[in-house]
């Protein structure tokens, strides 16, 4: 399974993105995807995840601004991120746990992409 992390850039404070992860395999629609970020000197974080039956669940941090979908179609997850912040400034990685579920520990999930540069000017 690869995944395929884009959508990334430089947006001021206030704007919005969106982030794609596009998936290889059959089992994409069975599988729990979910987003993590690492900010420069700090540890990987949460972001948001969406289970296999698009059950949703978000960091407090982002609930309210940011909005996880996926396209079973088209093996794509999505991340709108709207109001964003200088906080939110990090690599974005997308993960997939063929598990199903999308918990919000980094270890339940088996795939990685490589990540998208997300930069939001004050």
């Amino acid at each position: 399974v690869q995944l395929q992390a884009s959508g990334g850039g430089l947006v001021q404070a206030g704007g919005s993105l969106r982030l794609s992860c596009a998936t290889s395999g059959r089992s994409f629609s069975s599988y729990g995807m979910g987003w993590f970020r690492q900010a420069p000197g700090k540890e990987r974080e949460f972001v948001a995840g969406i289970n296999w039956v698009s059950s949703t669940y978000y960091a407090d941090s982002v609930k309210g601004r940011f909005t996880i979908s996926r396209d079973n179609a088209k093996n794509t997850v999505y991340l709108q991120m709207n109001s964003l912040k200088p906080e939110d400034t990090a690599v974005y990685y997308c993960a997939a746990a063929p598990s199903g579920f999308s918990r919000s520990v980094g270890a339940a999930y088996a795939y990685w992409g490589q990540g998208t540069l997300v930069t939001v000017s004050s």
